[in-house]
């Protein structure tokens, strides 16, 4: 089955040495710590199970290679909500970070998602660019999707171009990234990026919903995707801090969903939710993070109940943190219709580790230097 998932890449491996993998290192006892080796026959894919079944799922699409946008990427969603498989959504910082990703998901021939954080994109552009305006992360961002557009066909496999949390104080980023996008595609006939990502889930719900319609509206001519968030994602990442969060506010309520997908359906279909289900952002002690990925089945329920859909999972979910978690959980998740993992943590840590071993191996001829 292809819903065998998994979070992190085989340890040791380094981008300009040896690629990533896909494959998984046990599951980190939530206190940060360096990944574990691990054996092969524990390797569990994101992706696919069988290689035909990727290729299967290419032949649905117009573009068998390279950055997918619009209708791609609704019937890559609806074949991997179909087949039950999650596409991994890695972050990338640097040219040596996207090769990484791409060598993995071409080696275990699976689709991918590279996105970009506001701090990622920054990071593109060079840290000693002023961001006060948000020029950094929104050039870093372009080049960083004019770069993955460039060599990812050469990759032989579909990939998805997406950016992270936006949230309200980070909007002019999202502003600039969609400039880019719509001269984009006034010349090519599609957005830049095959998708963004609104996080207005810190804000009251109507204002959330009301603002993250406003965005879908700008991005459904180019049928471009926005995901957006409702329910916050615990722990800390890119400077943003929900450590300290109410846990009730860590699992998104039913009527929340519904009231999302009414509003964003009449707008557009290339849409989806990332709903809080205790999720957290990082790795943290055993005990401290408690998943629940069933109420996500809950919500599909009440969605087909109250507007007769006929499909028995008529949402796209999104599962943030995915660092850490057990197959166990990966798989109810997807069962239930996550078709998008974020994974971060874990593969900062697994290329750490290539560095770091690197560069202890080679400490005495590098301090001779």
């Amino acid at each position: 089955s292809a819903s065998d998932v998994s979070s992190a890449p085989k340890p040791g491996h380094f981008a300009s040495t040896k690629p990533w993998t896909l494959a998984r290192v046990p599951p980190l006892p939530r206190s940060i710590r360096q990944p574990e080796a691990h054996s092969k026959k524990d390797k569990l894919k994101l992706s696919a199970h069988h290689g035909e079944e990727i290729d299967m799922a290419t032949s649905q699409l117009s573009r068998k290679t390279g950055v997918i946008v619009g209708d791609d990427v609704l019937k890559l969603f609806k074949y991997a909500q179909e087949k039950e498989f999650a596409i991994p959504a890695i972050n990338v910082t640097s040219s040596s970070t996207v090769v990484a990703a791409l060598e993995a998901a071409r080696d275990k021939k699976a689709p991918i998602i590279l996105q970009m954080s506001q701090g990622g994109a920054a990071y593109f552009a060079g840290k000693g660019i002023a961001n006060d305006k948000q020029q950094a992360s929104i050039a870093g961002a372009v080049a960083g999707a004019h770069y993955i557009r460039s060599i990812a066909p050469i990759y032989d496999l579909p990939v998805i171009l997406h950016t992270d949390h936006c949230a309200k104080k980070l909007l002019p980023w999202l502003d600039g990234m969609m400039d880019a996008d719509e001269a984009y595609y006034k010349e090519h006939g599609e957005p830049l990026f095959s998708s963004h990502m609104i996080d207005l889930s810190e804000e009251e719900v109507d204002y959330n919903i009301e603002t993250t319609a406003k965005y879908l509206k700008r991005a459904a001519p180019m049928k471009q995707f926005l995901e957006m968030e409702i329910g916050i994602t615990g722990g800390e990442e890119d400077g943003v801090n929900n450590e300290d969060v109410d846990n009730n506010s860590l699992y998104t309520q039913p009527e929340d969903i519904l009231n999302i997908y009414n509003t964003l359906s009449a707008i557009s279909p290339y849409f989806s939710i990332a709903a809080g289900f205790g999720n957290v952002h990082g790795v943290y002690k055993p005990g401290n993070v408690k998943l629940h990925p069933e109420l996500l089945n809950k919500h599909q329920a009440h969605v087909k109940d109250k507007t007769g859909a006929k499909d028995n999972k008529p949402v796209f979910l999104v599962f943030h943190g995915g660092s850490g978690s057990s197959k166990v959980e990966y798989k109810e998740a997807i069962s239930n219709g996550v078709v998008k993992v974020n994974l971060d943590t874990d593969l900062q840590y697994a290329y750490l580790t290539g560095i770091r071993d690197y560069v202890l191996k080679k400490k005495d001829y590098i301090m001779s230097q």
